[in-house]
């Protein structure tokens, strides 16, 4: 799998968060939703630190990709520690890896996404809901995508907060052309519309794409990315 980011066209991306999966048939429940028209499938790392909830590792990680060779893997570390775990996921499989800038700061942020891109992987950098945006626009050259929090994180299924509207126009204005920016948080068919208009090119959705009954999910993607 090519660089799904950095590659043209520029075209917005539905990542269905694997956080709402069926865990009992995992590999399954994925592919479908990439059969479905999904481009990538998003990983929630959450380490019960930096965020209440634990969830998976890289072993997890490893057998999708193993199951799906093809998938395009988008890894979130919401975690204390986000350099410990780059090196392991990467190796398991993951091609992209976004930490947050609430657990580095900018300097380090700079330096973690230097090393992160070396690996071969793409990079990105999460903000949370209560963090301003100039916590990151001091580093955004140094990303390949910037992720912006539209619930606060460590839990699926929350409410979309439009509060969060004005900070994704103020960073989308600050982007390059080649540069990618996700949104995560309650996104859903009748939320999309308007996370597309600030922005936002990668639309991460958990339940409104998992919840939904496998013959439904095709039209939901497609109007998640505006294709309908």
């Amino acid at each position: 799998m090519g660089n799904l980011f950095t590659s043209p066209p520029r075209l917005p991306l539905v990542a269905p968060s694997i956080l709402s999966a069926d865990f009992a048939d995992l590999a399954a429940d994925c592919r479908g939703v990439l059969d479905a028209g999904a481009d990538l499938l998003h990983v929630d790392i959450m380490d019960g630190h930096f965020v209440p909830n634990l969830t998976m590792g890289p072993a997890l990680c490893a057998s999708l990709r193993r199951a799906l060779p093809d998938a395009f893997l988008d890894v979130h570390l919401m975690v204390e520690h986000p350099a410990k775990f780059v090196d392991a996921f990467v190796r398991a499989g993951a091609n992209h890896v976004t930490f947050h800038i609430e657990v580095t700061g900018e300097a380090a942020a700079a330096d973690l996404a230097r090393t992160i891109r070396r690996t071969g992987a793409t990079v990105g950098l999460a903000i949370s809901p209560d963090t301003p945006a100039s916590a990151v626009l001091g580093v955004l050259p140094e990303f390949d995508l910037i992720l912006v929090m539209s619930v606060r994180p460590g839990f699926s299924g929350q409410r979309f907060m439009p509060e969060v509207l004005p900070k994704v126009r103020e960073i989308s204005e600050r982007l390059r052309p080649s540069q990618r920016l996700e949104m995560d948080g309650g996104i859903g068919v009748e939320t999309a519309s308007i996370v597309r208009e600030h922005g936002c090119d990668v639309l991460v959705a958990a339940t409104a794409v998992f919840g939904v009954d496998v013959a439904g999910r095709p039209a939901v993607i497609g109007a998640l990315a505006g294709r309908l």
